[in-house]
């Protein structure tokens, strides 16, 4: 499977959050590397990760952090490529400061965000990203909203 998708968190204790995003697109078929990338701990690492991904063939990174919650826009300084935050709920304000965090990027450095813990969001959006190329992909995400409707459907009460 071609890796197209760059998941990277800031710790191991984030994967519980991360894991539907892997789910999703292996669901999808698409191709990810998860890796654990540390804004504060390995900021080499991180910047010489994020400056290459581009040249090692991923088109989209999902970025998950809590906390301080630095990686998903210290990665898009070092990057072209568009760049996914998931903000993780930490133990103290209830991941607030992990949104914030994220969304409040300076003019210059996007980084797209979606809801605290909504890792499945995250890779949706990648996907969605990814299916502007691919018919394929794209006729796949037509037929995922409609077993999503299809699902609401099905709740419409009273049964």
């Amino acid at each position: 499977m071609n890796q197209k998708v760059a998941v990277v968190m800031g710790s191991d204790s984030d994967y519980e959050v991360m894991a539907p995003a892997l789910n999703t697109f292996e669901r999808f078929g698409v191709g990810y590397l998860a890796k654990v990338l540390s804004a504060h701990r390995t900021p080499h690492d991180m910047l010489a990760f994020a400056a290459s991904a581009s040249d090692e063939g991923f088109e989209v990174i999902v970025a998950g952090a809590g906390g301080a919650a630095h990686l998903p826009g210290m990665v898009a300084s070092a990057t072209t490529l568009p760049v996914i935050g998931v903000p993780v709920r930490a133990k103290t304000l209830e991941g607030l400061d992990s949104l914030l965090s994220i969304v409040q990027m300076p003019a210059g450095v996007p980084v797209a965000t979606v809801g605290i813990n909504n890792a499945t969001n995250a890779a949706l959006l990648a996907l969605r990203i990814l299916a502007i190329a691919n018919p394929s992909l794209k006729e796949s995400m037509r037929q995922y909203q409609i077993e999503i409707a299809d699902l609401s459907r099905a709740k419409t009460l009273p049964r």
